[in-house]
């Protein structure tokens, strides 16, 4: 990836995030990511990703590997935990890249969801929770992107 299409990645997970009304910053880099992720975002962000993409919250706990009671008391409490909240930047930025790669959020949101021959037969979406699985999904969106399928 380019440095300046990392940083429209970094604007589009402000969006799926809720934006700067949510966020109360505007990170725009990875290191300005860090101290939201730190304290917890809001749990707000979540509400945000859910409206904007569609994918339940029960879908989004499942992928994270967050225990759904987890989510509604952390959305109770107000912020997700550092970690939870890493997992959902991680998921922005995949989703944005995806969006790039499709030129389309539906599509690319369909890609996510669907089962790829490429991540071992599971949806790339289902990889989320882990940086290795992240880092495979955005590989395979590289290849998409390049027309390499090896």
């Amino acid at each position: 990836m380019t440095t300046a299409s990392l940083e429209s990645t970094f604007v589009s997970a402000v969006k799926l995030l809720g934006g700067e009304s949510v966020l109360q910053a505007q990170p725009r880099g990875d290191l300005d990511w860090i101290p939201l992720v730190r304290q917890g975002l809001p749990a707000a962000s979540v509400d945000a990703l859910v409206r904007i993409t569609r994918i339940t919250q029960s879908e989004l706990a499942r992928a994270l590997a967050i225990p759904e009671r987890t989510l509604a008391r952390r959305k109770r409490e107000g912020a997700l935990s550092p970690e939870e909240s890493a997992k959902f930047v991680r998921l922005a930025r995949v989703l944005e890249r995806a969006e790039t790669v499709f030129e389309d959020l539906e599509n690319a949101l369909n890609w996510l969801q669907s089962p790829n021959a490429a991540l071992g037969g599971v949806t790339p979406l289902s990889l989320l929770d882990t940086d290795i699985g992240a880092e495979s999904v955005l590989d395979t969106l590289g290849r998409i992107e390049h027309g390499v399928f090896a």
